[in-house]
């Protein structure tokens, strides 16, 4: 009993000492604000399964046509081709997630615990890798048009598995993050949650900042500076030729360029300025939030008709869906003209495009160039 009592007058000591503190450090000045997200996340309800919905489909009505189109009417034995498909590939995946964030965002996480980070993981390997392979193919068109002697040599199949493959493992390095964080833990407010979670929170800060600088410097800055970079010395070396579909050429690469820079840039932008937040209010955060919801959504509908918008600007593409059409519906036929010969002799002989033109130092390794993947696409 002596003990306890001694322990109180010990406490009550303590206690008057605090009190009586005149030492600044002992006060916390900056109180804790808790942001209310229940409005954002009844507009993220509304908002996002739809669509996510909408990129689900035409993700795969899109690339499920291209791929098609690639099984029946070309081969894998160009590097265009080669990247063409993992470009498919990569939105495939990307779009695969979709239907899961969609329901998740509906009501909550009712998979479980391994499709949360299978699913996280794919939704992110996706994305980065189609990111990735069109700034690849971009990188590709440059060589074959700017470089085309030197192009020859080197654009073989074997140069775009290799490239190929170091895009896949980059993406999924970048992405093991998610495969490591993301946890199912129950939220007493919005019931099972697939979060990043189970770790410090001065650790999942960390990541957080790691993962919007990597987004923002090697899967936007990088891939836009390369893209503008490949267009402008394609655009210049096509002036400097005899083209006929010059100007048509030219305006086909404004266009990707801008969309391109319209698509990626705004949706980046909200990245940054919440990886570099210094205000604290919850109206500034809120505003993020919304900004981040509308930015995200633009970014993932490009990523997922990017294939149809790099492919079908094309004529050969275009000959390959008329083709198509016309098979399938044969009562267009005779509304659709097509060349007379064989579209896949046409794909193998002459794959070139709006971007080709022969130099004269060209015409003495076409043979070289048709053999060894021919050039590129548009």
């Amino acid at each position: 009993m002596g003990n306890e009592e001694d322990h109180y007058l010990l406490f009550l000591e303590l206690l008057n000492e605090t009190d009586n503190t005149t030492d600044l450090s002992y006060v916390v000045s900056n109180a804790a604000q808790l942001c209310s997200k229940k409005i954002l996340n009844q507009f993220g309800a509304r908002f996002i399964p739809v669509f996510y919905y909408a990129n689900f489909l035409l993700s795969y009505l899109g690339n499920g046509l291209v791929l098609f189109i690639i099984y029946k009417y070309e081969r894998l034995n160009t590097v265009t081709n080669i990247f063409l498909l993992n470009l498919v590939l990569s939105n495939i995946l990307f779009a695969s997630s979709l239907p899961f964030w969609a329901t998740y965002h509906l009501s909550e996480w009712i998979f479980g615990m391994a499709l949360c980070k299978i699913v996280s993981s794919a939704y992110f390997i996706g994305f980065y890798s189609s990111i990735l392979f069109l700034t690849l193919m971009t990188f590709d068109r440059y060589l074959a048009v700017v470089h085309a002697v030197a192009a020859a040599k080197t654009r073989k199949r074997a140069y775009a598995i290799i490239a190929s493959v170091t895009v896949w493992c980059i993406s999924i390095v970048a992405s093991v993050k998610e495969l490591v964080l993301q946890n199912v833990w129950e939220s007493p407010f919005n019931g099972l949650m697939c979060d990043e979670s189970g770790y410090p929170e001065d650790t999942m800060e960390r990541w957080r900042l790691v993962s919007y600088y990597q987004q923002f410097l090697l899967f936007f800055l990088l891939p836009l500076f390369l893209v503008m970079y490949c267009y402008i010395s394609i655009t210049v070396r096509i002036l400097s030729t005899r083209m006929k579909e010059k100007c048509r050429t030219i305006k086909l690469i404004f266009v990707i360029i801008f969309t391109f820079f319209a698509c990626w840039t705004p949706y980046n932008i909200v990245i940054l300025l919440q990886a570099i937040q210094t205000h604290d209010s919850c109206s500034y955060s809120e505003s993020l939030d919304y900004a981040l919801y509308v930015t995200r959504n633009i970014a993932y509908l490009y990523c997922c008709i990017s294939p149809v918008f790099y492919t079908f600007v094309g004529k050969k593409f275009q000959s390959h869906f008329k083709r198509l059409i016309a098979t399938k519906i044969p009562c267009l036929k005779r509304h659709i003209s097509l060349s007379s010969q064989s579209t896949r002799t046409t794909s193998q002989r002459t794959p070139h495009s709006a971007y080709e033109y022969k130099t004269d130092r060209q015409r003495q390794t076409d043979r070289n160039t048709h053999t060894q993947g021919g050039t590129t696409s548009f």
